[in-house]
């Protein structure tokens, strides 16, 4: 059965879904998504790997078994990993730590409940922690709007030195400050490794 979608927008198609998924897909599941025949969608893909061989990209269509990913090309290897091989450095601000104390002592907690401790907007810091891999969305509040809800992370607990939540401390200033300083070098030693 011959599609009436443009192949142009077939491979449009075909390149978003290997791009997105980055292993390996099964031609099973590009038919089915695409609602083609297997061989149809073979054709089309085996024309898009002369091409990414042919240009001048960084990227190769390889076909494993059944199935087809998009890789990086072997001649790129080295810029990848000196850009691997950059560490970046995370610090927690004092907004940061706030943000993460209110998450990890009241979890599983909603955005609008960390700002109405705070007193201010809490979308920056939210967003850094998550993007840190120290909280993470947890659920959904049952309630109108069906709020986030978010809670700590392993990662949270590997930088902070304990098992579980129970075991954090009770929080004084000074403790604050060593908890601050730990955190932000378990953040950085985990990032570069």
């Amino acid at each position: 059965m011959r599609s009436n979608r443009k192949e142009p927008k077939i491979e449009a198609i075909l390149e978003a879904i290997l791009f997105a998924m980055g292993d390996s897909v099964k031609l099973d599941k590009l038919s089915a998504v695409l609602e083609m025949e297997k061989e149809e969608i073979r054709e089309i893909l085996y024309k898009m790997m002369k091409r990414y061989k042919r240009e001048d990209r960084g990227i190769v269509m390889v076909e494993l078994e059944d199935a087809f990913q998009l890789c990086t090309k072997t001649e790129m290897y080295d810029y990848l990993m000196k850009i691997t091989k950059t560490p970046k450095e995370y610090t927690l601000t004092d907004t940061m730590l706030e943000t993460l104390s209110i998450v990890a002592y009241k979890q599983p907690v909603t955005r609008l409940e960390i700002e109405k401790i705070r007193g201010v907007s809490s979308d920056h810091a939210v967003n850094k922690l998550v993007e840190y891999h120290l909280i993470c969305e947890v659920g959904r509040l049952d309630a109108p709007g069906r709020p986030l809800l978010f809670g700590t992370t392993e990662d949270f607990l590997r930088c902070f030195g304990v098992k579980s939540i129970e075991q954090l401390p009770v929080l004084t200033n000074e403790r604050i400050e060593e908890l601050k300083l730990q955190a932000e070098e378990e953040v950085t030693r985990n990032l570069k490794g």
